[in-house]
């Protein structure tokens, strides 16, 4: 197998990556704060009832706050990578064989061998190549041919990496 595509400097493109990749490194915090708000507002509710629900009251205000706050610093910190990355915008490419993905982006190049990748999940847009449990890179594969994305998809099954969304 050998699949090569280049990647045109789309002031877009940068973002679309950043938040694929902070979407799957950020996504706990989401959880942990919808428990954080749950376990709060249960808490603020069961204290109306008690005499002591102005001490309970106390600490549940402060875990509603926080779980709202958790809630909401991943699509902060997806905002903030979107709009900060459309000036790192510049032409690269991707040349992925049967022992490697290689890409490059203006001066700058490196590769994974598929032997080091743990898994690789499937988005609208991208896979997402997991190394070890952290997430690595992206293959897009909308800049791919239809043919060439069916070839890498078949490849990363064959070899167990492929998970569905």
């Amino acid at each position: 197998m050998h699949i090569r595509f280049d990647v045109p400097a789309d002031p877009d493109y940068p973002g679309r990556v950043a938040a694929a990749l902070s979407r799957v490194r950020l996504r706990k915090y989401g959880y942990v704060g919808a428990v954080l708000a749950a376990v709060g507002a249960i808490g603020l509710v069961v204290s109306r009832g008690f005499s002591w629900g102005d001490k309970l009251s106390l600490l549940c205000t402060p875990l509603v706050v926080g779980g709202l706050l958790s809630m909401l610093w991943a699509p902060w910190v997806r905002w903030r990578a979107q709009r900060r990355s459309s000036r790192y915008a510049v032409e690269g490419a991707y040349d992925i064989t049967d022992d490697n993905i290689m890409m490059r982006s203006g001066s700058e190049s490196g590769g994974i061998a598929w032997d080091g990748v743990a898994q690789v999940k499937d988005t609208p847009e991208f896979w997402i190549v997991y190394v070890g449990r952290m997430p690595a890179t992206v293959i897009p594969r909308h800049l791919m041919s239809a043919e060439d994305a069916e070839t890498l998809r078949a490849y990363m099954a064959k070899r167990g990496l492929l998970e569905r969304r």
